[in-house]
């Protein structure tokens, strides 16, 4: 994607971090000529020789993973917070714009087993049921309810670029503190998150 110098982002600690938080994302890659995108978790992890890829799965009946074939390209795309920034919070006339955060993995994908697919997906709800007030296992469930894994796709994804823009109002110096300001009084998640992001970076 398009980052001009000063919104880009190559701290990869803190990428990682905003990948880890933000794991919804976005598979793309192409099928018969055409984009093709499907909203699914892709989780950070790390292979057997230390290096991270992403993990995902989609259904079977979803058409797109006709379009995996071996060394198959793909586009992830993680968005964070955004906010719309009016420009009668700067000192001097500009026009408004948008703050946000969002990070693009390019990487070549690859099928796993049913086997590895199955390991996986046992991790994945073990991360999110972690917190629940009675959280549930696959460990648990009967083999009759886990041959639905037979109608999924898992994959991998070896990272081979990462992009990452953080517009957070970097070029506003002098108005860096009142569109804070006013971003934090707004009431939607979205201008609350990037005040406090913001604010973060000052430090």
């Amino acid at each position: 994607m398009y980052i001009p110098h000063y919104y880009k982002n190559e701290n990869i600690g803190e990428i990682k971090e905003f990948i880890a938080q933000n794991s919804f994302g976005i598979l793309v890659n192409q099928l018969d000529g055409k984009p093709w995108a499907t909203h699914t978790p892709l989780e950070l992890d790390m292979d057997s020789e230390g290096n991270d890829i992403l993990v995902g799965h989609i259904s079977k009946a979803n058409p797109q993973w006709r379009g995996f074939n071996p060394d198959t390209k793909v586009l992830c795309i993680f968005n964070g917070p955004h906010a719309y920034v009016s420009s009668s919070w700067y000192q001097e006339e500009e026009v408004p714009t948008w703050n946000y955060i969002a990070v693009h993995i390019y990487g070549t994908l690859k099928v796993l087993s049913e086997e590895e697919t199955m390991d996986f997906l046992y991790k994945l709800v073990d991360k999110y049921e972690k917190d629940s007030e009675n959280p549930i296992s696959l460990h648990n469930m009967s083999p009759n309810t886990l041959k639905q894994v037979k109608g999924v796709v898992g994959f991998t994804i070896q990272i081979e670029e990462i992009q990452a823009a953080y517009k957070l109002s970097q070029t506003r110096g002098e108005d860096h503190d009142r569109i804070v300001k006013e971003l934090a009084e707004r009431k939607d998640a979205g201008s609350q998150l990037i005040a406090k992001t913001m604010k973060r970076a000052e430090s």
